[in-house]
């Protein structure tokens, strides 16, 4: 197994090298606008999982994705040339689902929201169903009592 440090720096290198030639082009028209997320490398760096997003409609992260899977060879072939490893990690291309989880959580806030409003609006007019204080307190002696 190899030093975690080590496949930390391996997944940084692999995410740069993909990210630039990304940026380049690839000459297949099915690629959206795609960013690298993430990577991560395996204890034995001889595999990498590599996050990605797409901006755009859900046809448009289909497509990217068959995009991707068909250019895998291409895009190992460039991550060896530019890492200094004795073997090439297999990459696999992963749709990251930041953007969705994001607009989940959106989405859950909104509505946490609108129901702290509405129990704001309810306790307005609320009164007591009892005793302002409905707590028993402790009995106060009179002075006067403790002389007997």
């Amino acid at each position: 197994m190899a030093d975690p440090e080590r496949a930390r720096k391996l997944a940084d290198r692999i995410k740069v090298v993909i990210a630039k030639r990304l940026e380049k082009g690839l000459r297949d028209p099915r690629l959206g606008f795609v960013t690298i997320t993430d990577v991560r490398v395996t204890g034995d760096l001889q595999h990498a999982s590599v996050f990605y997003t797409v901006y755009g409609s859900e046809q448009e992260r289909s497509d990217s994705a068959k995009a991707l899977k068909a250019a895998t060879g291409m895009l190992r072939t460039e991550v060896g040339r530019n890492i200094s490893v004795r073997l090439t990690p297999t990459l696999e291309f992963i749709a990251d689902a930041i953007p969705e989880n994001a607009a989940h959580i959106d989405e859950l806030l909104r509505s946490a929201a609108a129901r702290d409003s509405e129990v704001a609006a309810l306790a307005k007019g609320a009164q007591y169903a009892g005793d302002e204080d409905p707590y028993v307190k402790p009995r106060e002696f009179d002075e006067d009592d403790d002389e007997d």
